[in-house]
């Protein structure tokens, strides 16, 4: 019988020892230092495995994984507390001054990258002679189109970068995740109708046909409820805290809204990311400016600092040890070779279009404004995947395509966190040394 501090008690305890093996030995940044000794730890198990069948630590491993269901751990309970805590550190003024070219890099930029992502899997996949329905290739457009903002925003934390080009990338990694699990929900109800040929759940427990009305409606409700949801959250508890001068009480207020928030928000169907960010940046822009004392802005901001690091050390390892799950769990008839074609296309795909996904806009507001020298490749290269496409891969129905789009979705944000993660600094200090 697992008792209720196992799970945990064993996830910080992994994260401990490959935190303390990285700063002895490896000396990576801690969260990418995480990735790897927890993919190789993991790889390891997996041939030890084939050597010593006998042992059984991949099963192990995977039951374990089953056990923790990486999607709902994700998706329903951590990434609540990561953006909540990511957002309130990003200066609201920064944000608003640059609000227009942050929310088309989230809505136009994530759209324009699943289209060029989905149509370029379909086309390869085409020509290698696999039938993978086109709006099922969309999907995986979806899933690997946004950065992650826990992954961005710890970035940014080590990185010199300029307040107005640290504005943009923290801005536009908070919203594209909110806006790509709404665009996620509609495009997978969309393809899984269109696929199997039966309604998709209308979140009620019924069943319903996927119309461009009844997605667009449902893309207004989920984003709009979840802004809504936020702001009025965050100005209740910032009218609270005003009236409150005791800092252990005023964080246990943050805390009851994160959760009492994303709560609702899951219940009412409404986007939790999204109302997550805008509680975040009220409470860390107007409520420490006018509701907190010094002494209690001090604990708030360590508190949830040191929440904010200890959940990424976790989660990121979490990534590392899911490739074990990915490798029992990608049965999908698709060859090796055909897998590794479709996994570098994807590759290459993922930052081309994420090349467009920014120059295009950019050049449109170059038309009215200057563009700071070095935008569109930092923004570009600084544009990390991370666990948020993990979990909505793992969340995909059963079908004969969810091994290979699983497959393709880690390795990607394999290469992402690690690659990108490791010389995205190289680039920033090309043009801002």
């Amino acid at each position: 019988m697992t008792g209720l501090l196992d799970i945990p008690a064993i996830l910080l305890g992994l994260a401990a020892l490959f935190g303390a093996l990285n700063y002895w030995f490896v000396k990576l940044p801690h969260t990418i230092g995480l990735v790897v000794i927890a993919l190789v730890a993991s790889l390891a198990a997996v041939g030890l495995d084939l050597v010593f069948p006998v042992l059984g630590l991949s099963t192990a491993a995977n039951g374990f994984l089953e056990s923790i269901d990486f999607d709902v751990t994700l998706m329903q309970g951590m990434l609540s507390f990561l953006l909540f805590a990511g957002a309130l550190h990003v200066d609201l003024g920064q944000l608003l001054s640059r609000k227009w070219t942050i929310l088309i890099l989230a809505s136009f930029g994530v759209m324009l990258s699943s289209f060029i992502i989905g149509g370029g899997f379909f086309l390869v996949a085409t020509a290698l002679g696999l039938t993978i329905p086109f709006v099922i290739c969309l999907v995986l457009g979806v899933i690997v189109s946004p950065t992650d903002p826990v992954a961005v925003l710890g970035l940014l934390k080590t990185l010199k970068v300029p307040p107005h080009l640290k504005a943009k990338i923290a801005g536009e990694s908070l919203f594209n995740d909110g806006v790509a699990v709404v665009l996620f929900s509609i495009v997978v109800a969309l393809a899984f109708t269109t696929a199997t040929g039966h309604g998709a759940d209308d979140g009620h427990g019924g069943k319903s046909s996927i119309t461009f009305l009844s997605g667009l409606w449902l893309f207004v409700w989920e984003a709009g409820g979840g802004a809504i949801l936020g702001l009025v959250g965050g100005l209740l508890a910032f009218w609270v805290m005003r009236r409150i001068d005791d800092y252990v009480l005023e964080v246990l207020i943050t805390l009851a809204l994160v959760t009492g928030a994303y709560s609702i928000a899951l219940h009412m169907h409404f986007s939790g990311p999204i109302a997550m960010v805008i509680a975040g940046l009220l409470i860390g822009n107007q409520g420490t400016a006018l509701a907190m004392s010094q002494k209690t802005r001090d604990h708030l901001e360590k508190f949830w600092e040191l929440i904010d690091e200890i959940l990424n050390s976790v989660l990121f390892m979490l990534i590392g040890l899911e490739v074990v799950f990915i490798l029992q769990n990608t049965g999908s008839g698709v060859s090796l070779a055909h897998s590794a074609i479709l996994i570098l296309v994807v590759i290459v795909l993922s930052v081309a279009a994420r090349f467009c996904a920014i120059f295009l806009p950019m050049q449109i507001r170059a038309l009215r404004s200057e563009v700071s020298r070095g935008t569109v490749p930092i923004l570009t290269w600084a544009g990390i995947r991370g666990g948020i496409s993990v979990a909505l891969a793992l969340s995909l129905p059963d079908s004969p395509e969810r091994g290979i789009l699983l497959l393709v979705t880690y390795c990607v944000v394999l290469f992402s966190v690690i690659v990108q993660g490791l010389t995205v600094e190289r680039v920033i200090k090309r043009y801002f040394p």
